[in-house]
This record gives structure tokens, sequence and C-alpha cells, in this order.
């Protein structure tokens, strides 16, 4: 019988290089003989992706922001996490719910009792095996992202939105146990992909 597959999850502020590792870290599984699925929050599915879209791009209340960002999500469990991990393929997804709690919750200040009503409403029964914050100091990752591409609506916001976003994601991760692994993002590429190579074994 197949087991279940593993679900991690890549998190972190705008420009923190999270995105950079992800398809080194499936090639890394693959070579360990699992099957491995690729995906991404928002996004993931044709429905999902058309509300990414919305979210990066179109003027919107905070309370809107939240609710599209569990549609599209309620979308991606049904068509893709759920059923990939029940057939035994390991699902690394760049973003999940952890990020909307740092966004709409830290970032915009919505009340975090209302985004787990969401949470538990969504998937109540579902967290990440695993969660791989990339944590970078805001101006720094500022400077990164100004040298790699255009803002879209997120990242246009000032520093200060994103110094509420870091400190969200820090005490998510405080509160959440042994399934975040918290990594300095000013290490090397060489150092964080030695960090991630050696926490896989461990699960």
């Amino acid at each position: 019988m197949t087991g279940r597959g593993r679900f991690v999850t890549f998190e972190g502020i705008d420009g923190a290089g999270k995105s950079s590792h992800i398809e080194w870290f499936a090639d890394l599984l693959r070579k360990q003989g699992h099957r491995v699925s690729v995906t991404r929050e928002p996004g993931g599915t044709e429905l999902a992706e058309a509300i990414r879209e919305w979210l990066l791009s179109r003027p919107m209340s905070m309370r809107t922001e939240a609710l599209l960002a569990f549609a599209a999500r309620q979308d991606h469990l049904e068509r893709v996490i759920r059923p990939a991990l029940d057939s035994g393929v390991w699902v690394i997804c760049d973003r999940f719910t952890d990020s909307t709690i740092a966004y709409q919750g830290g970032g915009r200040g919505i009340a975090l009792a209302d985004i787990e009503t969401l949470e538990r409403w969504v998937h109540p029964d579902l967290q990440p095996d695993r969660t791989y914050l990339f944590d970078l100091d805001p101006s720094i990752a500022a400077e990164r992202r100004r040298s790699a591409r255009a803002a879209d609506r997120f990242e246009a916001e000032q520093q200060a939105f994103f110094v509420r976003v870091r400190e969200a994601y820090l005490a998510r991760a405080a509160s959440s146990g042994a399934r975040f692994r918290t990594i300095d993002s000013e290490k090397s590429i060489e150092d964080i992909r030695k960090i991630l190579e050696v926490d896989v074994l461990n699960y």
C-alpha cells in the first residue's frame, strides 16, 4: 500500500529567497526516490491562478484579500494537494496558510482569530509536515526585490508592512512547535542547501 506523502511548505517575506531553493529541494527528494509535486499559493489550479492575478494586481479590502486567499486554497487543496498526498506524492508548496496569517494578519491587521476560523473551515485536518521559514531583514529583502523584478501590489508596500509580516511569521513559528525550521536567508546558497539537505534526512 502506498503511504501518505509529505507536505512541505516554503515561507518568508518577498525577497527572502525561498523560491530559489524550491526546485533544488524537489530534485533532492526525487534523488532519494520520492515522487514530488511542486506547486504554489495562491495558485496551483486554473481557478486559483486567476485569483492570484486578482490578488497581486487589483485594489481590494483586507477582508476580501483573506477570503480570496482561502477560496484559492480550497480549490488547490481539493484538486491538487490532497489527491497528491493521498497517492503518496510529496507536495512542495511555495506558501500556504502561514502566509495569510503573516500578510493579511500581521501586515494588514486582520484579527488572528478571524483567519484561524477560515483555517479551521478550509483545512481543519491538515497542516504542513515541515515549514521552512526564510527569515531576512526587510531592508535587505527590499534591495533584493528592486534588483530582481517589477513590484506587484504586495511588493510595493512600505517597509513597515514587511516588518509586521516578518514579526507575524516569527510569532507563528514560535507557536507552531516542531514543524517550523527558520533559516537565516543571509547565509550563502550553499550553506542554506546544506541545512535543507541535513534536515530532510530527519523526517
